[in-house]
């Protein structure tokens, strides 16, 4: 198995995606090529990208990919106050929270690596 998977923000990225692919099946269906597809590409490429990054072989790497994931989350929570202004979500602060925290736990990794690499 792959280290990734071993991940706290791995593990919860891939949670959000679900949660993600739930929400916005309640939808209208004239955002099926709109908000839905944004935000689940865009909440699909942070668990990527935090694979992507633990499979290369330098911190340097490691810590851009998380950066792009940084980028991705920071992309979905838009997308998410937007869908809750158009009254598409019922629980929009409870995917939020989890946002920052995914974040939080994303920027910690970063500092984690960092300090490793001794570059901290």
């Amino acid at each position: 198995m792959k280290w990734h998977h071993n991940l706290d923000v791995w593990k919860r990225s891939i949670e959000l995606v679900v949660e993600i692919y739930k929400v916005t099946d309640t939808f209208p269906r004239h955002e099926v090529y709109g908000l839905t597809q944004q935000m689940r590409r865009a909440a699909v490429t942070i668990p990527s990208n935090i694979a992507e990054g633990a499979a290369r072989k330098s911190s340097k790497e490691f810590i851009q990919f998380l950066s792009t994931a940084q980028g991705s989350i920071a992309e979905l929570e838009t997308q998410l106050i937007i869908a809750d202004k158009l009254k598409y979500l019922k629980q929009a602060s409870v995917l939020l929270k989890e946002l920052n925290e995914l974040s939080l736990m994303t920027a910690g990794l970063q500092g984690t690596i960092k300090k490793k690499a001794g570059k901290g």
